[in-house]
């Protein structure tokens, strides 16, 4: 049995019991060692699915079901276009969110679509142009800054003539947050530059450096996103 299709049934298992099951009992039920056992319910957990630990004689580990997520009776297609589509925020600011919903997603996907599905996913790859920018700002970092409209100070590399990024022109700007953009093969840090004194668009790899303030950005008419954005093509994701 492979690792994935181990954790689902683990998933399964916890799900349907009336009572905790021990390491040791898991392990029987699904051929392994505890120690594998216990590295697939930290890993689990992590991915965000609800499993705890109960203590004593009787005890073991359980899953909450008041946050497990039901079958979702999605259909082949179904199932493979949501997890491929998480899968390409896998280089987004969104990375942990998606990926633990990905795990959540998969965890519950109907037996009869599981293995084509896991085929498919297999033979799909993305080259992604620009490597994600955790070597310079978290990614993670960016989704709750814009979520809490905080406002930030960001070392940026302009273009240079060649049209690359050039240190030369590195500027610091403080920008009031108000949210991201994909622009062909990047995301953009979107809000209102107070350098420039308009809306601009901050393409996240050349963010050498950014902190967070303690200042909340104020209250900007949307209408100047909105016509600043009426220049593309742009769909919203709501």
């Amino acid at each position: 049995m492979k690792r994935a299709e181990r954790q689902y049934a683990l998933v399964d298992l916890l799900r349907g019991a009336r009572r905790p099951w021990s390491a040791a009992r898991l392990a029987a039920e699904l051929g392994v060692s505890s120690r594998t056992i216990e590295r697939d319910l930290r890993s689990l957990q992590l991915a965000g699915v609800p499993i705890y630990a109960e203590h004593g004689a009787a005890g073991g580990y359980a899953i909450l079901r008041e946050y497990s997520l039901p079958p979702l009776n999605l259909s082949g297609p179904e199932s493979l276009a949501v997890l491929a589509g998480l899968a390409l925020l896998d280089s987004s600011p969104y990375r942990a969110a998606a990926r633990r919903a990905r795990a959540k997603i998969a965890a519950v996907v109907g037996e009869e679509h599981r293995a084509p599905v896991e085929d498919l996913l297999g033979r799909m790859q993305v080259i992604d142009p620009a490597p994600p920018a955790d070597g310079g700002v978290p990614l993670g970092m960016l989704a709750d800054v814009i979520a809490a409209r905080r406002v930030v100070r960001l070392t940026y590399l302009g273009e240079g003539p060649d049209g690359d990024p050039d240190p030369a022109t590195s500027t610091t700007r403080d920008v009031e947050t108000m949210g991201l953009l994909r622009g062909g093969d990047a995301w953009l840090l979107v809000g209102w530059c107070r350098l420039r004194d308009a809306i601009r668009g901050f393409r996240i790899e050349r963010i050498t450096r950014l902190d967070v303030l303690p200042e909340v950005a104020p209250p900007r008419d949307p209408a100047l996103l909105a016509a600043d954005q009426a220049r593309w093509p742009v769909r919203s994701l709501g």
